[in-house]
């Protein structure tokens, strides 16, 4: 025990020193306020991540740098937020992969459904060198990616009824992110795919105009959709990421010590949302089930699997040679 403890104090001595380095070498910067922005609410993990970033980043440039944070949409949806990055008047957000990928196309092939089995083997494909690669795209575009947070694996949820396999989904009108491979997935399982902003979504399952959507259940139960929509299916149909990344404008503008500070405590905001979906996964679906969504655990997975099999020979060489370097490295 006494051995622990000295391990500890010695551990907690070297951060303190490491972090007041890291302090005094931000002395003589201007200060520089960066406004991230997602189209969330603060009860879900991109708040979550964007509030780990923000006391990660100011901690370490003693102030210097101060993140301040829009939720729920206030500077607009995903895409409008990636062309404010683009031109400089949104600083960097935690965004969606997919709509993400309407401006890489390759960051696309994270979408393709049941592409990973497991998050752990998601993790080690985005934070090893395909992910990596893929973030440096984004500065073709003139945006920097800096790391992999999660949206996690997406679900069906609908108003009308009970799916288990493909052809429940017949007719059934859902809300899709705005990216093809969602689009041609569920048009392959049989739905009516809708493509939509988020912020038109909630409107739309409201006012019963559409059926349903996909989300993972994080987003599921921090919006009360159990509000409407009484049925969900555990689908796990395709791991979603999400991306700190920032606008090139406001990137350039950092000293390259404040760069460094922003890359690392990215990758730990996002390693910790990650653990915080976890954790709380089987506690959000006890909660959605208690209050009168009916949870499908076991839908059939194989004739789902089957089902997208065209998504596959449609964008199968459509993304280089990521989709291939990707299967082997799940291998």
């Amino acid at each position: 025990m006494k051995t622990f403890a000295r391990s500890t104090l010695a551990l907690g001595i070297s951060l303190a020193l490491v972090s007041a380095a890291n302090a005094a070498d931000f002395a003589d910067m201007d200060p520089v306020t960066l406004r991230l922005a997602h189209v969330v609410n603060e009860q879900d993990g991109f708040h979550i991540a964007a509030t780990k970033f923000e006391e990660l980043v100011e901690e370490r440039t003693d102030g210097k740098v101060d993140i301040e944070i829009y939720p729920n949409a206030t500077l607009g949806d995903e895409r409008t937020l990636l062309e404010g990055m683009q031109i400089g008047t949104v600083d960097m957000g935690v965004i969606t992969n997919g709509p993400v990928a309407n401006f890489v196309e390759e960051m696309a092939v994270f979408e393709l459904p049941f592409l990973f089995p497991s998050p752990e083997a998601a993790y080690a494909v985005l934070d090893g060198p395909i992910g990596q690669e893929l973030l440096d795209k984004l500065s073709e575009v003139n945006l920097k990616g800096m790391a992999y947070a999660e949206r996690g694996f997406r679900n069906l949820t609908n108003s009308e009824r009970a799916v288990n396999s493909p052809e429940d989904l017949d007719g059934l009108r859902i809300r899709v992110m705005e990216n093809p491979v969602y689009t041609d997935t569920f048009r392959e399982l049989g739905a009516n795919a809708i493509p939509m902003a988020w912020t038109e979504a909630l409107t739309a399952m409201q006012q019963g105009t559409i059926d349903g959507q996909e989300n993972p259940v994080n987003v599921i139960h921090s919006f009360n959709l159990d509000e409407t929509q009484n049925y969900m299916t555990l689908s796990r149909h395709t791991y979603a990421p999400a991306i700190f990344v920032m606008g090139m404008p406001a990137w350039n503008q950092l000293p390259e010590n404040a760069q460094e500070v922003l890359l690392a405590a990215a990758q730990e905001a996002a390693e910790h949302e990650r653990q915080v979906n976890a954790e709380m996964e089987s506690e959000q679906l006890q909660a959605l089930r208690d209050a009168g969504m009916e949870i499908n655990d076991d839908p059939d997975m194989e004739a789902f699997q089957a089902a997208v099999a065209p998504v596959y020979e449609k964008y199968g060489e459509q993304f280089g040679d990521y989709l291939p370097r990707i299967q082997e490295a799940l291998k």
